[in-house]
């Protein structure tokens, strides 16, 4: 269940240096084709790191042959030094590999503003250039974490074909992306257009969707990769289908390894008049500060959901509002429902729905709640 899961592609990750605390610190994806198709989406964040920028050269031609990923060090605000770092690795990992530095991918994750170890990180892409192999999706998992405390990975079967995936993130997880990196894999033929269609779709439905504390990365990148080693050309509403699936569970693992959380809050929002109402709902509700304090101190306060639903510009009738929490409905009609002492909120997974009444469209968000010095001060305070 990773990048290797399907056929023609081979990883590996190893502890190069770069973290001084011995762990694997740099990861390497190869696609060994037939096909080197690839999609890319990167941070909307006007600051970006300098892989970014490269990156975003390197996938305009539709075409990618290999991933370097490194942790340690995000290798943003670093300059033209720090840019021409980036492509001293892309032409180090195409040489290692025997094609264009054009086809290689970068990406950095880590501290803001210092410049990575060069020396070590070449030499560390000499060494792991040795060790790809097609088990070596763990490993590369592992080889990106920064504050993730465990190793994200999914995957799904499609009819004669597969799709892999690895991604990291555990702070700053805000819309567009969220201070993540992810590589997703498949032995499907897509053309590049068909990539790009498909990552985009997958997008919308997950990684935009997860909003634990409202920062976003410089790094963010996302990159799809398909071998065509299957020979297989999937039906394109399957392929969506376990493409959303797998991405969905890794945008999920990155909320549960959220820093300092002790709830997941899935909000979904229902019957809105279109799914930009429904979204727009969700994600305000789920930056609410007072509602997040409200989970964190275990008080089913629904009076915060509707308040902050109150301030969005989405059709609505006010007298209309359903709030349910964990199965129980303690708002109906924007009115007393059901005892809010029913609702359990001792574990760890959180469900909201909020229903608008104003159409048929939906929309499902992730977040946290907040534990800092914020919750003490106000998980008391009620409106």
């Amino acid at each position: 269940m990773s990048v290797t899961t399907p056929q023609g592609f081979v990883a590996a990750g190893i502890a190069s240096g770069i973290k001084t605390n011995g762990n694997k610190d740099l990861a390497l994806v190869v696609n060994q084709g037939p096909d080197l198709s690839a999609a890319a989406v990167f941070t909307a964040n006007r600051v970006a790191a300098a892989p970014v920028h490269y990156s975003r050269t390197v996938i305009a031609d539709g075409q990618a042959k290999a991933v370097v990923l490194n942790s340690g060090g995000a290798n943003a605000c670093t300059g033209k030094a720090g840019y021409a770092d980036t492509v001293a690795t892309a032409e180090r990992v195409a040489d290692r590999l025997g094609t264009q530095a054009s086809d290689v991918l970068v990406c950095s994750t880590g501290l803001i503003g210092e410049r990575l170890p060069m020396q070590t990180l070449l030499t560390g892409v000499d060494r792991i250039n040795e060790q790809l192999t097609t088990d070596g999706g763990t490993d590369a998992a592992e080889a990106i974490m920064t504050t993730d405390t465990v190793a994200k990975t999914a995957s799904a079967s499609g009819t004669g074909y597969s799709i892999g995936g690895m991604a990291k993130g555990a702070g700053m997880l805000a819309p567009e992306l969220a201070t993540m990196l992810v590589v997703l894999t498949t032995d499907a033929k897509l053309s590049s257009a068909q990539a790009e269609e498909f990552l985009n779709q997958a997008m919308r439905v997950s990684f935009n969707r997860v909003d634990a504390d409202g920062c976003m990365s410089t790094n963010d990148t996302v990159v799809l990769m398909a071998s065509g080693a299957s020979s297989v050309e999937p039906d394109a509403d399957e392929f969506q289908e376990l493409l959303d699936q797998v991405t969905v569970d890794l945008a999920k693992q990155l909320v549960a390894d959220a820093e300092g959380a002790s709830h997941e809050i899935e909000i979904t929002v229902v019957n809105a008049a279109s799914e930009e109402d429904a979204e727009m709902v969700a994600r305000t509700v789920s930056r609410s500060a007072l509602f997040k304090t409200a989970i964190f101190g275990n008080d089913p306060n629904w009076g915060r959901v509707v308040s902050a639903v109150g301030t969005t510009s989405a059709e609505f009738d006010p007298d209309m509002l359903d709030v349910t929490i964990n199965g129980v409905q303690v708002c109906r009609g924007c009115a007393i429902g059901e005892p809010r002492e029913n609702v359990d909120l001792s574990g760890r997974e959180v469900s909201v729905e909020i229903d608008l009444h104003a159409g048929d469209h939906s929309a499902t968000l992730w977040t946290i709640d907040l534990t800092h010095d914020y919750v003490e001060e106000n998980s008391a305070y009620s409106s």
